[in-house]
């Protein structure tokens, strides 16, 4: 018959009618009538699934309200499955056929129940033969005594799931069972219901109540919409391969899966067939697409990008990103801290306001202009090939930030991460719900486990891997723990990728005791505390995740925390983007932090990280803090458009800052305090609200995280003997640091600090090594020094166009500036009230006057080239100590007549000796010829005499020891440790 004979509605309402061998032999006629059967998905197909007893719906237990793809599709998988344990037999025996034949037209059927032919199970299976069903008839059945399966058999509860009741302790000795629509509760003598140790047992639409199932390798075991409650759990026991597909957990007293010790080496009949059908809904868990959620970065020339990163353009200008967070207001109050004083403004900068803007009064500008454009840091501001200005002369933040990769590129660059997403192996756990109890799924001894597609919800904990286990996490849901959700411990490892890990109680991921294990793809997210914490020893490598919107820090690394960090989007979170803290370590490479409540990086009490290459920016508070006895290398960043300070360094400290650009920040680009800042004092010293550590479990948070795991039930884990004896597990001081050359002063180098409220704020007691920065078009100065009892050296630095002074030092600072390039500041190029030298400098084209010394100053001015728009070329006021000499002073502008050199008639302390003062004749018509050579315009290409090179990152393995052992005219200085900036 056609179809086209009858129209399309009305086949498939006769088509409604046929059951399910008629159905397919209709597919067989021809491809129009295969296209109609296929067509009846939502009608007749999914009747059918539905109506099935011995499954449940295809998404059941965690989405039950979602249709699958295709009806058909599901009972043909669900077909699939339930024939695994008919599978097994003697292969190329003169039997093997008989056998075959005999399950399928001589198999048997036993009826158990009151008025059949058995009353009792245990009756039934004396008489059975192999493959035969036994359907037991709606009642409880209880034996007094262990039973034992000897021969392949299949039991079956007749009605709806639930009338059938077992309370009963099975042994497998046996191929292979099957039982179906069974409720199983524990007997008096035991919370044992089915063990097998050798066997294949296949368990489809049963309940457990208070009841274990336990597996032993070689034995396996294949669940399928099983229900575990009250209590209930299964122990597996050296298995090489298990399937559980869309169970329920619930109610669980400890973990409701338990996977112990390793696969043994021996396999049964049922391993392959299982693989088979691991494989066929198995995938290495690849998304189509893993985009990070839209950030709010500003447009603008882009700039710097991290060796691989993959790049997107926002669409949000710095107006509106100001507007919406109010930094307009807080840039305009805090680019100098209340009280600053910076003595008496020269000439040019009495006419000009905070930002350089001009009033009434007529300005000078350079008339005989020096050409001073091909200094050693040039080529931070020319253009690029492109045309495009670089992130150092550009007036807008960057614009091209780098997405996270796929799951699919990290496997194709990982491949151990590869293969684990391709594994098979251990205990296979897909789509099941894990709810309301103590614990999820236990890993320990070498245990492995895959775990695909689940939910886990309101547990203390979803998953626990521990001494040397192996966990495989694919697109997973774990919320609402009450602690943390995933816990690695002892060596653990495993790939934990595309997981949704939200609303946990503790940290999202919680790494600890030497666990390693590579987490990719994630999503981390409104966490009550952090978002993953590495400590004791625990490593990882934590890449291409979105964390945001936790409490505490996005990962927070404590206690020898040793992880690698890189192409994460941390972002949103209402703490820190990442702490180190407790002498935590970790590289944190190439990762997109904004947008943070506090500082997008936080190190302090002895953190120790390589931070390098990540883009930090758009945070509500500042960008990189270093508190207390922090540490670290920082390189290669960019930090922007931070509220705060683009970098904060606190007394103590010593950091590496190099190669950095740090722009476009309200406040400080970088901020050096020996004391606690009168504002966010709370913030940047870690005590935030509620007490609960630096953005993250540390201070309160992770001793309690070494007491325990939980807030409730006082939870220790301390099976482990996890009372934390810190001192066996920290590294030592020489191992922690054998493999980074060691400095003794804080070092700030080659990096770019650009249009912030000030460039660089030094308020400290220890030493300071600024070396070969370029510090251009800050709103205000370019570098401020307000105190510094310990000598800080400013050399071969390029301060240019900044909207006030280039340098101010405040009376009593031990300063020593060399090498520099001071030019078109709005203000004066240097005012100094302190004690020191200024040696080798080039002070051209500033707005007012080029050296300022006033106070009781003891210092040396030496070997400068000066030529001032306006106001005297060296200026000392007051009773100024020290030498003036070989300096040689250029005028600017015709109409200019202040003395270029000038010093109160009352001052017998200061000589002045041997300076040479160059004047234009006023009749000459034509420009003069001057020009700077011999040398050429500072900062030079390469350091000055007595400073070894330490240029641009090439320059990174030259001793720090070696370059601060130059030659100090002004006194040699104590080495202490500076506590200070980046």
């Amino acid at each position: 018959m056609e179809v086209g004979s009858l129209p399309v509605e009305l086949w498939r309402v006769i088509l409604a009618y046929l059951p399910l061998p008629d159905l397919g032999r209709c597919c067989q006629v021809c491809r129009a009538w295969r296209e109609l059967i296929l067509s009846l998905d939502n009608t007749r197909w999914r009747q059918l699934c539905l109506g099935c007893p011995e499954c449940r719906h295809p998404n059941w237990p965690s989405q039950p309200h979602l249709e699958p793809p295709s009806w058909r599709e599901a009972l043909k998988q669900h077909a699939l499955a339930t024939r695994t344990w008919t599978q097994n037999g003697p292969e190329l025996q003169s039997s093997a056929c008989l056998l075959f034949f005999r399950r399928r037209k001589d198999r048997r059927v036993w009826h158990v129940g009151p008025g059949c032919e058995f009353e009792t199970l245990r009756g039934a299976l004396g008489v059975v033969g192999p493959y035969d069903r036994v359907v037991l008839h709606p009642g409880v059945y209880e034996e007094q005594a262990e039973v034992a399966l000897k021969v392949p058999v299949e039991l079956v509860g007749l009605g709806r799931l639930g009338e059938v009741a077992l309370l009963v302790c099975m042994e497998q000795q046996c191929p292979t069972a099957r039982l179906c629509n069974l409720v199983f509760m524990p007997p008096w003598f035991s919370t044992v219901v089915y063990k097998t140790s050798w066997g294949h047992v296949q368990l489809d639409n049963c309940n457990f109540e208070g009841a274990q199932l336990q597996i032993r390798g070689p034995g396996t075991c294949q669940a399928r919409f099983c229900s575990f409650s009250q209590g209930s759990s299964a122990h597996l026991l050296g298995v090489v391969l298990s399937l559980f597909d869309s169970c329920d957990f619930s109610g669980s007293d400890t973990a409701s899966v338990t996977v112990e010790g390793p696969p043994v080496s021996e396999r049964n009949w049922a391993c392959k067939h299982l693989a088979a059908l691991a494989r066929t809904f198995s995938s290495c868990g690849l998304s189509e697409h893993n985009g990070s959620p839209k950030g709010h970065l500003a447009a603008s020339t882009g700039g710097h990008q991290p060796p691989g990163a993959n790049v997107k353009k926002e669409s949000i200008t710095i107006g509106d990103w100001k507007s919406r967070t109010g930094v307009d207001a807080v840039c305009q109050r805090t680019v100098i801290e209340d009280g600053w004083s910076d003595g008496e403004r020269s000439e040019g900068e009495e006419n000009r306001d905070e930002w350089g803007a001009n009033n009434t009064k007529k300005q000078f500008t350079l008339e005989y202009k020096i050409p001073c454009d091909h200094h050693g840091l040039s080529h931070f501001l020319n253009p690029r090939p492109d045309g495009s200005l670089p992130l150092s002369s550009s007036p807008d933040p960057p614009s091209m930030i780098p997405d996270p990769l796929t799951l699919q590129q990290e496997l194709d660059r990982d491949p151990e991460a590869h293969m684990l997403a391709a594994s098979t192996l251990g205990c296979i756990l897909r789509r099941c719900l894990f709810r309301d109890g103590k614990g999820g799924v236990h890993l320990s001894n070498y245990g492995q486990a895959r775990l695909e597609e689940n939910v886990f919800r309101s547990l203390n904990y979803a998953v626990r891997c521990i001494q040397n286990s192996t966990i495989v996490m694919l697109r997973n849901e774990v919320c609402e723990c009450r602690a943390s959700g995933v816990f690695l411990r002892l060596s653990a490892q495993g790939l934990i990728a595309e997981n949704n890990i939200h609303s946990n109680g503790e940290a999202g991921l919680d790494i600890r005791k030497g666990a390693n294990p590579t987490i990719v793809c994630n999503k981390i997210h409104s966490g009550l505390r952090s978002g993953v914490v590495v400590l004791g020893n625990g490593k990882g490598s934590i890449r291409s995740n979105q964390i945001y919107n936790n409490k505490e820090a996005g990962v927070y690394i404590l206690f020898s925390g040793n992880p690698v960090v890189s192409g994460n989007h941390i972002f949103q979170g209402q703490a820190a983007g990442i702490a180190i803290n407790e002498n935590g370590r970790g590289t944190i490479t190439e990762n997109v932090i904004r947008e943070n409540q506090w500082g997008g990086v936080d190190i302090r009490r002895g953190g120790d990280p390589i931070l390098r290459n990540n883009y930090i920016c758009y945070g509500y508070s500042d960008g990189v803090v270093v508190g207390e006895r922090g540490r670290g290398l920082i390189e290669g960043n960019q930090v922007f458009c931070n509220k705060g300070c683009g970098v904060w360094v606190m007394s103590s400290s010593l950091p590496q800052l190099l190669s950095n650009y740090i722009i476009h920040n309200c406040m400080y680009g970088l901020a050096v305090f020996c004391r606690k800042d009168p504002e966010n004092i709370e913030v940047r010293e870690g005590n935030w609200p509620g007490q609960e550590g630096i953005a993250g479990e540390g201070g309160g948070a992770d001793r309690r995280g070494v007491e325990g795991e939980g807030r409730e039930g006082q939870e220790n884990f301390n099976e482990e003997g996890e009372l934390f004896a810190w001192d066996s597990d920290l590294d030592s001081e020489d191992e922690r640091h054998s493999a980074r050359r060691s400095i003794s002063v804080a070092l700030v180098e080659s990096n770019c600090m650009s249009y912030n409220g000030v460039g660089l704020y030094v308020k400290s007691t220890e030493a300071l090594n600024v070396f070969a920065n370029l510090i251009n078009c800050n709103r205000g100065l370019g570098i401020a020094v307000l105190q510094s009892s310990q000598l800080t050296r400013l050399a071969t630095n390029c301060i240019l166009e900044n909207g006030r002074g280039g340098v101010a030092v405040e009376k009593d600072c031990r300063v020593e500036l060399r090498g520099n390039g001071i030019y078109e500041n709005s203000g004066y190029g240097v005012s100094f009230s302190g004690n020191g030298q200024i040696v080798e400098n080039d002070v051209v084209g500033n707005r007012g006057c080029g050296i300022q010394v006033c106070g009781t100053a003891d210092i040396k001015v030496m070997r400068n080239r000066v030529q001032p728009s306006q106001g005297c070329g060296i200026a000392v006021l007051g009773p100024v100590k020290g030498v003036v000499h070989d300096n040689i002073l250029f005028q600017g502008h015709r109409d200019n007549r202040k003395a270029l050199l000038h010093m109160d008639p009352g001052n017998e302390s200061c000589v002045l000796r041997n300076n040479s003062i160059l004047r234009h004749d006023d009749s000459c018509t034509s420009v003069p010829p001057w020009v700077m050579e011999n040398p050429p315009p500072r900062p030079l290409a390469s350091s000055p005499a007595g400073l070894s090179s330490s240029q641009y990152p090439s320059g990174l393995g030259i001793s720090v020891t070696t370059r601060i052992s130059a030659t100090v005219e002004s006194g040699c200085h104590s080495g202490s440790m500076f506590c200070s900036i980046l």
